[in-house]
């Protein structure tokens, strides 16, 4: 699928760091697939990423001599993107055959459309688990229910290229729940399409994934909750729902930095409490 101007129509973009392991199956789950042109944007990379991409000479690669995280990695991704419909695939996830074609069949016959998603196939432990009802997708307006957390995964989305051009990347400054924070810059001004078809699959349980890393995950979260509230792009309906989200994980932080005697931290969220209450 090429555009009117000979250029590909998609570009998908796979960040890794450190995932030789995996890494390949993961390509080949995107090169079943038609149509495209593939970015991968090795983020300083010390194991054999390197190596193993040599025999995939059709991949655009990128290689960053340090490890800056994966916002920036993505957004790299998209500056060298010649497509105007972009993809991200995390390096340990995986395709289903098809999953490029119903998506772009979506955004071409809507073109009014600017975020395309899908259900999810999740494996942790290689065992397959059942999502939980507070995972549940949905289409349209989704940005209340994107307030508790992301429900909408990175290697599951297409997104118009104009659309990141008008409402930003990914921000660099977060190392984890970066995507909650574009998705819901995009929610508040767009409605996202549900494709229920399961045609990505989520490979957890690896102890690299950053998920893992960093506790208290509600800390970034209550960090581009402030940042909407800071801005001016918020309905005064979506600003309330924005307010009491705050609060409320705020109130968790605090009580969890309690917990571990870290009290000028819990001060910090009883002032931004304080604030918004």
């Amino acid at each position: 699928m090429r555009n009117d101007q000979g250029l590909p129509l998609v570009s998908v973009i796979i960040p890794t760091f450190n995932r030789a392991y995996c890494l390949t199956e993961t390509l080949h789950s995107v090169l079943n697939q038609s149509g495209f042109e593939l970015i991968v944007v090795d983020d300083g990379s010390t194991d054999s990423t390197q190596k193993m991409l040599q025999s995939f000479p059709d991949i655009r690669g990128i290689h960053l001599p340090k490890n800056h995280g994966v916002s920036y990695a993505r957004n790299r991704g998209v500056e060298e993107a010649r497509g105007s419909l972009i993809c991200f695939l995390d390096s340990d996830d995986l395709w289903v055959e098809g999953k490029l074609e119903a998506q772009v069949k979506w955004m071409q016959e809507h073109p009014e459309c600017q975020a395309v998603y899908t259900d999810e196939i999740w494996i942790r432990n290689g065992v397959r688990v059942n999502q939980m009802n507070k995972h549940r997708k949905y289409s349209g307006d989704i940005f209340k229910q994107c307030l508790p957390l992301c429900i909408v995964s990175p290697s599951s989305v297409m997104l118009r290229k104009s659309l990141l051009d008008e409402v930003g990347f990914f921000d660099e400054s977060m190392p984890v729940c970066e995507d909650y924070d574009l998705w819901l810059r995009i929610a508040i001004r767009y409605p996202f399409k549900f494709l229920s078809d399961k045609l990505i699959v989520k490979r957890g349980g690896n102890e690299d994934q950053l998920s893992r890393k960093y506790w208290g995950m509600d800390r970034w979260r209550v960090y581009a909750l402030e940042k909407l509230l800071r801005g001016g792009d918020l309905s005064s309906v979506q600003r309330g729902w924005v307010t009491e989200m705050l609060i409320e994980k705020s109130g968790v932080l605090i009580q969890g930095f309690a917990k571990r005697g870290k009290n000028e931290e819990a001060e910090v969220y009883k002032n931004l409490v304080a604030t918004y209450s």
